[in-house]
């Protein structure tokens, strides 16, 4: 498996040029990337951005740490806190939205490109051990989607409440306000572990597909 990451940054002017998706795998190939290539760039791409995202839910999980025990002070710098995680965590979740969407196209173009030419062997005992390894690795490709699908859809709910959460700070900068809505606190916490979880298995996930692409 080549080492992708420096020809892709090489290939920026070749991809916008390129117009389609059939050019841009042109132009791709001719600079030796492949299909398969780009597929491990994209999977790490996503794991990356999980890795991202996590990092700013545990920020915004620990700012709800402090908001709990809070007992005076600057309550307008408490609101910027706390508005500044939420804005970090949701631009966090939509690049990893994204890169999940740049995965799934290149992994149908892929998989449709290794059923067609299956029908292209004249030796059987490749053609079939070739489609068993395309059946494997859609296995577990399914798989590894599922589990960034679960991870995604986690992320939602819990900064929906977050930016509830938010706003009421937002026009409360009061202790009262802060006291109203520790119970809230007290649960999305919990949802913000729970997807922190959640995103460390999809990671998991990527790694070992990464590693299968790369036999």
């Amino acid at each position: 498996m080549k080492s992708v990451s420096l020809k892709l940054i090489g290939a920026t002017v070749l991809m916008t040029l390129a117009g389609c998706q059939t050019a841009y795998y042109g132009a791709m190939e001719k600079i030796g990337i492949d299909k398969r290539d780009i597929l491990v760039d994209r999977v790490e791409n996503v794991r990356d951005s999980q890795k991202d995202s996590q990092e700013e839910f545990q920020t915004a999980y620990q700012r709800l740490v402090v908001l709990t025990d809070f007992d005076g002070g600057d309550f307008e710098d408490v609101y910027d806190q706390l508005n500044s995680d939420y804005q970090s965590s949701k631009k966090a979740a939509d690049r990893v939205t994204q890169k999940i969407d740049d995965v799934e196209d290149v992994a149908d173009d892929l998989f449709d490109e290794w059923e067609d030419e299956l029908s292209q062997y004249s030796n059987e005992k490749l053609r079939r051990t070739s489609e068993a390894k395309l059946k494997a690795t859609q296995r577990q490709f399914s798989q590894l989607l599922r589990s960034m699908h679960q991870a995604e859809a986690k992320m939602a709910p819990v900064l929906a409440t977050l930016n509830d959460n938010v706003l009421y700070l937002k026009h409360n900068l009061n202790a009262s306000a802060i006291s109203a809505i520790k119970g809230e606190f007290a649960s999305l916490k919990t949802d913000i572990s729970g997807l922190i979880n959640e995103m460390s298995e999809a990671i998991e996930e990527s790694d070992a597909f990464i590693a299968t692409l790369k036999q």
